[in-house]
């Protein structure tokens, strides 16, 4: 087995979060202009309703894991 194959299991036995990390370290990704303005939108709570309605759902029993989703065809 190639290095590169060994590779390509290894990071998909990763959980997401560690996954973020290894792409983020590998591709040396800086914030472009679209991740500024996201960050200055939370940053004067443009999110507030949208995290407010995620947090009841959260409370009600609305929402599925995050991995649960993504296993979905």
């Amino acid at each position: 087995m190639s290095t590169v194959m060994e590779i390509r299991e290894a990071i998909g036995k990763l959980s997401l979060e560690e996954r973020a990390e290894i792409t983020a370290e590998l591709c040396g990704w800086a914030d472009d202009d679209w991740d500024r303005q996201m960050q200055r939108d939370a940053q004067q709570g443009k999110f507030a309703a949208l995290n407010c309605a995620g947090d009841t759902a959260q409370t009600l029993g609305q929402t599925r894991p995050l991995d649960e989703i993504l296993r979905e065809p």
